[in-house]
């Protein structure tokens, strides 16, 4: 188990392949759904612009910078020891869903209480989006729930 009072804990390789996989990357910027500006994995700021182009060192380094939050947030919501393979999966739901989401969730809740198969059993119910199931988030959460299991 790895843990640390203070949980500094920061995702590993594997967790942050499967962002990388899950997201997909856009290298130009462009208009999300939400009309905000967006480019690599996902990264919105205002550092954004329309016409902007990265390479994928830099969506990378992006990322990385954009994870650093989750990686708190996962740890200020968990309070628990956890593997590395649970905190890389908890970060990249979180990613997806934000932390309010990962926060007020029952995975959440039978994770802190001990209960592995059932915060693991949570992880397929997450998949809907815009009122119906959304593939991408069936093959994302599979792929999250198979970290969190390992050991």
């Amino acid at each position: 188990i790895i843990w640390h009072g203070d949980c500094m804990m920061r995702i590993s390789d594997a967790g942050i392949e499967l962002i990388k996989f899950s997201e997909g990357v856009r290298l130009k910027s462009y208009l999300c759904p939400a009309n905000v500006w967006t480019i690599g994995y996902g990264h919105t700021g205002l550092d954004v612009t329309k016409g902007m182009v990265i390479d994928r060192k830099e969506a990378t380094a992006l990322l990385r910078e954009d994870v650093a939050r989750f990686e708190i947030g996962v740890c200020e919501v968990v309070k628990i020891s956890m593997t590395q393979g649970q905190f890389d999966a908890l970060v990249s739901f979180a990613f997806n869903f934000g932390l309010g989401a990962l926060r007020g969730s029952t995975l959440a809740a039978k994770f802190r209480s001990g209960d592995n198969l059932g915060a693991s059993a949570e992880f397929p119910k997450w998949i809907w989006g815009g009122g119906k199931i959304q593939p991408g988030l069936v093959i994302r959460r599979r792929s999250e729930r198979a970290l969190f299991d390992t050991v």
